[in-house]
């Protein structure tokens, strides 16, 4: 298997463990799949750094989701990067960035480009439809 069929697989098993909405086999998918100090460009709503930053990030999705869905539309691999383009889905049914709970189905998508060193994650850089987000939920307008 070379090298991007392998950082792909291993972002595979990621995304499997984050579709399964369990916390538990999301923080030890992602303890495995990330290096200890894996560089996060993406702005995140969470003060943490690291793996520990994403899982408190899908704590909040999850919270605010529980029904949260990724589809991934494109995954690309090639040499030690791995690029995704997604579609996210969910139901909001609690507080997400300070907005109550709506009952709203919303969806969104985002593309990350993630960088592998020794078979983990070592760097990540994304872009999350933010502003999809806020018109679904009723706070920009569209």
């Amino acid at each position: 298997m070379s090298t991007a069929e392998h950082n792909k697989a291993t972002f595979r098993r990621l995304h499997g463990a984050m579709n399964s909405r369990d916390p538990e086999l999301i923080s030890k998918a992602l303890d495995e799949a990330l290096a200890p100090d894996v560089q996060l460009s993406t702005p995140l709503p969470v003060d943490g750094t690291g793996a520990e930053a994403q899982k408190q990030v899908w704590a909040m999705l999850l919270r605010a989701f529980p029904d949260l869905h990724v589809e991934i539309e494109d995954l690309i691999a090639e040499d030690d990067k791995v690029v995704c383009r997604n579609t996210v889905t969910g139901t909001h049914l609690g507080d997400y960035m300070g907005v109550l709970a709506t009952g709203r189905q919303i969806t969104w998508n985002e593309i990350f480009i993630f960088r592998f060193t020794n078979n983990q994650i070592t760097e990540t850089h994304g872009v999350v439809n933010i502003a999809t987000q806020m018109r679904q939920l009723g706070l920009l307008p569209g």
